[in-house]
């Protein structure tokens, strides 16, 4: 009822907004549905058992080797060429109506899903639907904001519980097992990494070396707007439309978006050409400084692809462009064309 009530609410204001009228087609995917809940996952989820140790030195690789990494599936594109895009509601999370905005601007056809967590009884009910929502999409989107207060135990654990939930995980090997994508912007990232999708591909704790986000070294939230410059030439549908060497300027808001991991992983994954990202100046210079890099990631690391290619997080909000908006603040007058590159792939 309530996911009824604000479809209608939408349908309502986005007339006023600036994005194209919804399409009919869309009303075709919406389905009835009673009201869902979600157990507040209540129990809190381990945290990782390893630190990583940031006292040893931090390096740039300002030209990495971006030999091939490793071998790509060979992806059949089926499906239609309007994907639908499943973007879950988590509790705490606030990017999906920036989400739903941007990939219905370049033709996806995007629904939210509310995953309710007011009652532990209804938990079985809300895994059983999100699951049934991804099986249904090509696109699964994790929004940024702040999952459960970023309680218990540091960003994105809510998240990764769900995601590692088997029925989840069924779903989420269903949607890569044919020609899926999924995307993870801020809390999304922390989750996609925390989960073990996007560093190795499989849901899981990650390892002692993995990479991980942690608060972010001035100790404290930063919301601004960063630079990064494009890296990697390896095959990604997300990249398709992003040039190695691209700069553009992009919003961050976020309290642990720190890069972290040790030495030799962070460099497999410049090697692999999986680090796609950095944090740079206004030349396109990768930088460590805080007025380039405010988070203070090892590397200048801003966003990380997945073994497949398929898979994709990043801190910065790639989301949040719109028309108009920031125009006195250079480089805003462009969007990164992250979001454009990943609809563009199936048609």
């Amino acid at each position: 009822e309530a996911e009824d009530a604000w479809s209608e609410t939408f349908r309502s204001v986005w007339p006023l907004s600036d994005a194209p009228p919804l399409p009919v087609q869309q009303n075709q995917w919406e389905e009835s549905q009673e009201s869902k809940g979600l157990e507040g996952s209540k129990q809190s989820n381990k945290s990782l058992k390893s630190q990583i140790s940031q006292e040893s030195k931090e390096k740039i690789i300002l030209h990495p080797d971006t030999a091939p990494g490793p071998a790509r599936p060979n992806l059949a594109r089926s499906s239609p060429a309007r994907p639908r895009v499943c973007i879950p509601v988590f509790p705490g999370t606030n990017g999906e109506d920036d989400a739903r905005r941007a990939f219905h601007r370049h033709g996806a056809v995007p629904r939210e899903t509310v995953f309710l967590d007011a009652r532990p009884e209804h938990l079985n009910e809300a895994l059983k639907n999100l699951a049934a929502r991804i099986r249904e999409s090509q696109i699964l989107f994790i929004a940024g904001g702040f999952s459960a207060g970023d309680e218990p135990d540091g960003a994105g654990k809510y998240i990764a519980a769900v995601l590692r939930e088997p029925r989840i995980a069924d779903a989420v090997h269903h949607l890569l097992s044919g020609d899926g994508l999924i995307l993870g912007i801020c809390n999304g990232f922390q989750a996609l990494i925390k989960s073990g999708w996007l560093i190795n591909g499989a849901p899981g704790i990650p390892g002692p070396d993995s990479p991980t986000l942690m608060p972010n070294r001035i100790g404290h939230h930063v919301a601004r707007i960063v630079r990064t410059v494009s890296l990697s030439t390896i095959p990604s549908p997300w990249l398709g439309k992003i040039p190695p060497g691209s700069v553009h300027s992009l919003p961050v808001s976020h309290g642990e978006g720190r890069l972290a991991a040790g030495e030799s992983r962070l460099e497999e994954l410049f090697r692999e050409g999986r680090a796609v990202f950095q944090y740079c100046d206004e030349s396109g210079r990768p930088s460590m400084a805080g007025a380039h890099n405010p988070n203070g990631s090892a590397m200048a690391v801003e966003g990380l692809l997945s073994p497949c290619g398929r898979i994709l997080g990043k801190m910065a909000h790639s989301e949040r462009w719109r028309s108009g908006t920031l125009i006195d603040v250079p480089g805003m007058e462009t969007e990164q064309p992250l979001i454009a590159g990943g609809v563009q792939w199936f048609r």
